[in-house]
């Protein structure tokens, strides 16, 4: 099998370190079928050199704080970096339709193609939500296998509020009404985080505390409602998506 390649923007080790666990958990991967490459610590060339896309079953980029509607002059010199790669490779994932799963900050990164538009009118603070799937979402390879209803963890300030140019809706939910499109028929990105269960979800409030998405006080309830929220279905798509497109 070819592998598949995991980019991760997080620039807090111990948050790097849970997200990629989990997603090889989920996916159910081995360290071995996933090269991993940290976009906070360096370029994409220096880690792979001139990416051959046919050289991957599959591309998946993890979420993290990196926002794109940030101010540039508040934004540092790897966000800005990343953000220019990332770009320029959704650019070319789209065009040869590369099998690609952006979540949370994949949004923000095919959000913006092709006159999509990405803002901060549908933020939503972290916790459970309940995910519909539209009706391409229903009888989408990847999507249409989740139920047509399920809870899933989120946490994010900014959203698609104008779909790119020919993306298909898979999924909404009552306070942001992308949570899921494609472009094409094998590019994907999420707005919910299908990695995560409860106690990584609470591994991250601990960690992001201080970085804006939600008042340093709200902690011990944003915690309680994790612990109680039954999100079990998210973590299918990751399965899923190496079952489609692993070669």
């Amino acid at each position: 099998m070819r592998p598949f390649l995991f980019l991760g923007t997080r620039p807090e080790d111990d948050a790097a370190d849970a997200e990629y666990a989990a997603v090889l958990r989920c996916a159910g991967l081995e360290e071995r079928d996933v090269r991993r490459v940290r976009l906070d610590r360096g370029s994409l060339a220096d880690a792979v050199g001139d990416l051959d896309l046919e050289d991957w079953s599959g591309i998946v980029l993890g979420g993290g704080p990196y926002t794109v509607t940030d101010p540039p002059q508040l934004k540092g010199p790897d966000q800005l970096r990343a953000e220019v790669e990332l770009r320029a490779l959704a650019e070319r994932v789209v065009e040869a339709d590369t099998p690609f799963l952006g979540a949370c900050y994949g949004i923000g990164t095919l959000g913006g193609l092709r006159g999509g538009h990405v803002d901060r009118e549908h933020g939503e603070p972290i916790g459970a939500v309940t995910v519909r799937l539209t009706e391409a979402g229903a009888v989408d390879p990847l999507l249409g296998t989740m139920p047509p209803e399920f809870q899933a963890f989120v946490g994010h300030k900014e959203a698609v509020s104008r779909l790119p140019e020919g993306a298909v809706l898979l999924a909404s939910s009552e306070t942001c009404p992308v949570q899921a499109f494609r472009l094409g028929s094998r590019v994907y990105a999420t707005q919910f985080h299908p990695e995560l269960d409860d106690d990584g979800l609470v591994k991250r409030i601990e960690i992001y505390r201080h970085h804006g998405y939600f008042e340093p006080l709200e902690e011990a309830e944003l915690i309680a409602h994790a612990r109680s929220a039954v999100v079990t279905e998210p973590p299918r798509l990751l399965a899923r998506f190496v079952d489609l497109f692993a070669r």
